[in-house]
């Protein structure tokens, strides 16, 4: 195995590793931060790995075929992995086809793959010492199966997801109460959102909506929340509000927190739109419930709510937020 021969194919899978993503970078002006190298370092390292063992082989399989064999092989046994159980295979052959915005893998996802597949190379490369071929046959086995079981060790307990760095993508904040928080890049609006969350939420809060007082609103793809401060950091679809007084009917549905994970339609709706009306976005309203489909029974529950809301605004400011209080607490019947 000619090192002449191998890094002229290695460097060939770099580039077409690399060459893509340099030029889409290139024209965006952005810089690679260090997160965004992790997965190309991780290919890189993969590359020479997968270069050593496929020239290993092919000293044993007859040069015409070996190849194409071995490039076939190679390609089946990481891409069936996807579309198998248990999850550690996919996990130790390298594939992340599930990142989000702002998420990379963490190391020790980096590691398993490398470590399978870096163990190997290794261990066929032991074969080459100036060792008694016996000894270099199990210095290279051992090699091999530890990277194998290391591998399958720490990958063996992980999800369909493995463990990924959220919330790592630049973000852009203003305002207090609520500090209002987006990627930068959909970050042009992000005073004028603000503002409007505030506004929202400083309208609730008058009318009697106790929970309408966030310490901090990101936008879902920031990353999740922790569980202990998931009542005072709201996560909502920020980037996708397009129009006007979208970003305040979300502020208002996550204040308008009901109390059981089952609620009878026509109550939540009748919060809802009791809420849009007091905030200004009845016209967001409207259109979401068009979205969910219009059909006779749908239009009947939308009465229904409606001549429920009217009566209700005529009512002092008391009443409204007692029956806000009641409308929040209620909860479906079991097989309703």
């Amino acid at each position: 195995m000619a090192a002449n021969a191998l890094w002229p194919v290695v460097l060939l899978c770099w580039l077409v590793l690399l060459v893509p993503a340099a030029v889409s970078l290139a024209r965006s002006g952005t810089a690679p931060s260090a997160d965004a190298l992790r997965l190309p370092a991780m290919g890189m390292v993969l590359v020479v790995a997968h270069a050593v063992i496929g020239f290993a082989l092919g000293i044993l399989l007859p040069r015409v075929i070996g190849a194409p064999i071995i490039a076939v092989a190679d390609w089946i046994a990481v891409a069936f992995t996807r579309a198998t159980e248990p999850y550690w295979l996919r996990h130790v052959s390298g594939q992340f086809a599930d990142i989000s915005f702002g998420e990379v893998p963490r190391f020790v996802s980096v590691a398993a793959p490398v470590l399978l597949a870096g163990g190997v190379a290794v261990g066929l490369l032991a074969l080459w010492l100036p060792l008694p071929r016996p000894l270099g046959a199990l210095l290279g086995l051992l090699i091999a199966v530890s990277g194998a079981l290391g591998a399958h060790h720490l990958a063996r307990d992980w999800p369909h997801t493995p463990p990924m760095a959220t919330g790592r993508a630049p973000v852009d904040c203003a305002g207090e109460r609520p500090r209002l928080c987006l990627p930068h890049m959909a970050a042009g609006n992000l005073a004028q959102e603000q503002r409007e969350a505030a506004r929202v939420l400083r309208t609730l809060r008058a009318a009697g909506v106790a929970d309408a007082d966030p310490a901090r609103i990101d936008d879902v793809l920031n990353g999740p929340a922790s569980p202990d401060s998931a009542r005072r950091v709201w996560r909502l679809n920020l980037v996708s509000a397009h129009r006007t007084d979208e970003v305040g009917y979300q502020v208002m549905v996550q204040a308008l927190r009901f109390r059981c994970p089952r609620t009878p339609v026509e109550s939540a709706h009748a919060v809802w739109l009791w809420g849009a009306n007091r905030t200004g976005t009845v016209d967001v309203y409207r259109e979401r419930r068009r979205a969910e489909g219009d059909s006779e029974a749908s239009r009947g529950t939308e009465a229904k709510v409606g001549d429920t809301v009217r009566e209700v605004l005529r009512t002092s400011h008391d009443a409204q937020a007692d029956w806000v209080r009641r409308s929040l607490a209620s909860c479906a019947e079991d097989g309703a």
